[in-house]
């Protein structure tokens, strides 16, 4: 029973795979023909550019050479004194000399009844000499008074030629016409040279459907559809074909000259069988012509199966990639119950380990909230100076302005008000500053601009700095300078090292303490004191837990809280001495926002740096 279950499911899986195999050959021999397709009919669009600026050029040389000759003396005079010899000879002399000059083929004049009086093959055996040229349309064209164009083989010479005809004036009158005829054989060759290089053939028909240019010998003088009765009767009666027979091309499906869209495939019979073709087309409205580049699908049709056999090993490698995937994937879920219990085992450790160090971190953040602590208390002294002295200004102003009303001296007790709000204003500041600072940050990471935490960090520390009588210096940066971290935390970094430069500075006669922020690829704060420095041998022990110099007060954490905060934002913090003495931290942090500080934030922080301490 189970060799048959297995069995069977061996067949539904061959009979999935070969119709998948089917559908995949369906869709790729869709896709590739109709790309093919689409491809070779835009090729065949640059090429019908390209040939027909050949063409126009070409044509184009030889335009104007008619209207040229025509204002020349010679033929003027020729037709009108055209029994004198001479003349005519000299003309026959001219026109050969400008024939050889222009490389056309023939140049002849043709008075009004439409006879030949003088042409550059005078002394060839067909001659246009005394030839009747008044069926040809070209000249109906330009006796009339237009630049005649026109197609024809030659009725003497037989060679298929363009014509450019125009009217000789004389006054106001028609005296004649002159004929400049081109040898499109020369066209020809230079126009198969430029389709054959894509490998593409072309075809140039008349008003008549008729090819009279071709890159293929036996498309010459056949019609792409067949001609009405009427039609072949004046095509005749202009003989511009000559003698020859116009035979129908053998093409399928029947040509429709009508039919515009951008893809016309055509099956041309050939020696070997038929060849398909995309044919594309474009009218030269002006030679009255139409261009068709005919491009051959052999190449598509080469191809193809190689197309489709690769795409089939594709699809046959994809489906035993998934066959191989879906066996494993059985595995895979074998093995997946097997581990659950040893999952359901790890969660419970991870939990626990979650557990501890969530209580790390606030045993973690309580040590750093003693440090802001321990910094507050070492500056108590300073921060009661400095709320005191305010308290009895207001006091004083308070008093006085009691005075100034039991003596009815209103007058001044405005200014005295106006004393006791800013006095209130700025120790309301410095409350709101030691209040911020000392409570317990949430990890409110956000842009922070360097220069307003420094201004934060000086409210708190400037009482020491006054009472130390130390000359602090600030160096800011004329661009914004922001970070991404909390605000109180850097505060705190800063109120930390800047505390510890006041403790160095203790013993030294003269105090300075430096500020400097500058900017390059990140952003560098540094600190400097004017006292003895780091030793050597505490450069790599500054920095670790519970190590302290000054053995009075501190537990020997500022610092290290300092490099942990300072690393949590992706910075780093750095201690050497300087050349005339002294300690200098370095901050480094990377830059969060770049752009130019505003004016009024440069006025406010110009009047704050500018401040005598």
């Amino acid at each position: 029973m189970a060799i048959t279950i297995k069995t069977k499911n061996y067949l539904y899986i061959s009979i999935f795979l070969l119709a998948g195999l089917a559908v995949t050959l369906k869709a790729t021999h869709w896709f590739y023909l109709n790309e093919g397709y689409t491809q070779t009919a835009q090729q065949s669009k640059q090429q019908m550019t390209e040939l027909v600026n050949f063409l126009d050029g070409s044509l184009s040389r030889y335009e104007s050479i008619p209207h040229l000759l025509s204002t020349n003396p010679l033929l003027k005079n020729a037709l009108i004194s055209r029994q004198k010899p001479d003349s005519i000879q000299a003309l026959n002399l001219y026109l050969e000399q400008i024939q050889h000059i222009t490389e056309s083929l023939d140049i002849y004049l043709i008075d009004t009844a439409g006879v030949a009086i003088s042409a550059s093959n005078w002394q060839e055996r067909y001659s246009f000499i005394g030839k009747d040229f008044s069926y040809r349309p070209y000249f109906q064209e330009a006796i009339s008074g237009k630049l005649g164009r026109y197609y024809a083989v030659g009725a003497s010479s037989d060679k298929r030629g363009f014509y450019f005809s125009y009217p000789i004036y004389h006054e106001s009158d028609i005296l004649g016409v002159i004929v400049v005829k081109v040898d499109i054989t020369d066209i020809e060759r230079q126009s198969s040279g430029i389709v054959g290089a894509r490998g593409f053939e072309f075809a140039i028909t008349d008003p008549d459907d008729i090819i009279f240019l071709s890159s293929i010998d036996n498309w010459l003088l056949h019609s792409l559809s067949p001609i009405e009765p009427s039609r072949q009767h004046e095509i005749d009666a202009s003989k511009r074909y000559a003698n020859r027979t116009i035979d129908l091309l053998s093409i399928e499906p029947t040509f429709d000259r009508r039919v515009t869209s951008e893809q016309n495939n055509y099956a041309i019979e050939s020696g070997s069988g038929p060849i398909e073709y995309i044919e594309s087309r474009k009218p030269m409205a002006r030679a009255g012509w139409t261009v068709h580049i005919m491009a051959p699908l052999s190449p598509i049709y080469h191809s193809l199966p190689a197309f489709m056999i690769f795409n089939s090993c594709i699809y046959l490698l994809l489906a035993l990639a998934g066959l191989f995937g879906y066996e494993k994937r059985k595995s895979t879920l074998r093995i997946q119950q097997a581990n659950d219990q040893l999952e359901q085992r790890v969660q419970a450790r991870t939990q626990a380990l979650e557990a501890s160090n969530q209580k790390l971190n606030e045993t973690q953040d309580e040590l750093i909230q003693a440090a802001k602590l321990t910094v507050i208390g070492s500056l108590s002294a300073s921060i009661n100076h400095e709320i005191n002295q305010p308290l009895a200004a207001i006091r004083s102003y308070a008093q006085n302005t009691q005075t100034l009303v039991k003596r009815n001296q209103l007058e001044h007790v405005s200014g005295n008000i106006d004393t006791i709000i800013s006095l209130t204003d700025r120790l309301a500041a410095i409350v709101g500053q030691f209040k911020s600072f000392t409570r317990k940050s949430q990890g409110d990471d956000r842009a922070t601009d360097i220069s307003q935490c420094i201004s934060d960090s000086l409210t708190i520390i400037q009482p020491e700095i006054d009472k130390q009588g130390i000359e602090l210096i600030l160096s800011p940066c004329k661009v914004v300078c922001e970070v991404w971290g909390d605000n109180v935390r850097l505060q705190q970094v800063l109120v930390n090292l800047m505390s510890n430069a006041i403790v160095a500075m203790r013993h030294c006669i003269y105090k300075k303490l430096t500020v400097t922020v500058s900017k390059d690829t990140m952003i560098h704060v540094l600190i400097q004191d004017s006292g003895s420095g780091v030793q050597e041998s505490q450069m790599e022990k500054i920095f670790e837990p519970y190590f302290t110099t000054n053995e009075r007060q501190g537990l020997g954490l500022g610092l290290s809280i300092s490099r942990r905060i300072i690393e949590s934002m992706q910075g780093k913090i750095t201690v050497s001495n300087a050349c005339q003495g002294g300690a200098i931290f370095k901050i480094s942090l990377p830059i969060h926002h770049q752009g130019k500080i505003s004016e009024d934030l440069c006025h406010q922080q110009g009047e704050l740096y500018d401040e005598p301490q």
